[in-house]
């Protein structure tokens, strides 16, 4: 988990605290570390006290679960050697290419076409 620095900060529209993501997912805290653990999420310290947020996109609310597609692509550009930092601008970085961003590409279910621009960062 790291600190986030403002340019990245400010390409995520929305942010979510952990105690936000568990009631959401109807889960404890306990259970969203864990998914931050596992790398299923990625969350960083932001703000005056530092707690821990994830961006809101990450979590499909009306589903009660994280949104379908991340956590492959979290491993996809960890493998390819991307931080938490580097990956959270590439997935809120538009790309005309897909239209918008990849993380709004996710959230539309269009995970395979994210899968593939993932991949191919590694070549």
């Amino acid at each position: 988990m790291t600190e986030i620095d403002a340019k990245i900060d400010a390409l995520v529209p929305a942010w979510l605290t952990l105690p936000d993501i568990a009631e959401m997912l109807d889960v404890e805290v306990t259970r969203v570390r864990q998914l931050v653990k596992e790398g299923q999420l990625i969350a960083v310290r932001r703000g005056e006290n530092r707690a821990l947020h994830v961006p809101a996109a990450f979590i499909d609310g009306s589903e009660q679960k994280v949104v379908k597609g991340l956590t492959g692509t979290l491993t996809l550009l960890r493998d390819d050697g991307f931080t938490d930092e580097e990956m959270i601008e590439w997935l809120f970085t538009p790309d005309d290419s897909l239209p918008g961003t990849p993380a709004q590409a996710l959230s539309e279910n269009r995970g395979t076409e994210v899968k593939r621009r993932a991949q191919a960062l590694a070549v």
